[in-house]
């Protein structure tokens, strides 16, 4: 099978699309184990038996800083611990579409469902499972830059 790449900018940051022949589709199940066995994953601990969890970065929502720890939340509400500093999370991720939104959080920008202004210059952000998070004006120039939802 050949492979090609080419890029649309149209699509959102983190989307890939498959195009195959239509007698190459009983390989989709194929291609879509592979590329998410490549997606990145970090080590947390589960506060709950102080195990570690390997998760993929794509299930997290939120990151907030938590002392000298912080704690990961998925989309689905469950909480993990993340044995480093906040401004070493990121670096721990590389993966794009997370983007820090104050001093305390980092957020997925999937799960971003809106995003309003408030008062005093700061933005609101609405996740998808409805808990909300303030931009503040230091970080909001960089929020308008990396999400174009």
């Amino acid at each position: 099978m050949e492979i090609r790449f080419e890029a649309d900018t149209g699509m959102n940051r983190g989307w890939a699309k498959v195009v195959t022949h239509p007698a190459e589709q009983e390989q989709w199940k194929n291609l879509e184990a592979a590329f998410q066995a490549a997606e990145k994953r970090i080590i947390v601990i589960n506060a709950s038996n102080n195990r570690q969890v390997s998760l993929e970065t794509s299930k997290i929502a939120v990151i907030e800083a938590e002392d000298r720890m912080c704690s990961v939340r998925l989309i689905t509400g469950e909480m993990y611990l993340l044995n480093t500093r906040l401004k070493f999370a990121m670096e721990a991720l590389d993966t794009p579409g997370f983007i820090k939104i104050n001093n305390q959080t980092i957020i997925n920008t999937r799960y971003i469902k809106e995003f309003s202004a408030t008062a005093n210059a700061r933005v609101e952000v609405l996740l998808t499972n409805d808990s909300s998070y303030t931009v503040s004006r230091y970080y909001i120039n960089h929020f308008r830059r990396s999400y174009h939802g």
